[in-house]
């Protein structure tokens, strides 16, 4: 099963996420909220997870390294604007995969999430 978990707390964002990548084949859930975020990576329901950078009360710096613990082999692809360096360098050492800046392409969003699943780190297209 092809599971991909998008958290944002933007409910625009997640619905074009979600209508994008349904539209490719992959079974999509959605959340804004950490906790729910947790429970289905924890229930092995999510390989990718497209991360924004606001959710509930945690924030990006908080939940990376606790997704990667519950989940090694998951890719994290972090959706966002304007961080500051010292937190995209943190979240980096966490172990994301890709870094989406907004405003992002539709196909750069594709590329991302099929390189995450096709290679598990590795994908030649960036």
């Amino acid at each position: 099963m092809t599971n991909v978990l998008v958290v944002d707390k933007d409910q625009s964002a997640r619905k074009m996420l979600a209508e994008l990548l349904t539209e490719e084949g992959y079974e999509v859930s959605v959340t804004g909220s950490a906790a729910q975020a947790l429970y289905l990576v924890l229930k092995k329901r999510a390989q990718v997870v497209l991360l924004g950078e606001e959710f509930d009360d945690a924030g990006i710096a908080e939940l990376v390294p606790i997704l990667k613990q519950l989940n090694k082999e998951m890719s994290i692809i972090l959706v966002s604007d304007d961080l500051p360096l010292a937190l995209v360098r943190k979240v980096r050492k966490e172990g994301i995969f890709y870094h989406v800046l907004k405003p992002f392409g539709r196909d750069e969003i594709r590329q991302a999430v099929k390189c995450a699943f096709a290679n598990k780190g590795f994908c030649s297209a960036f």
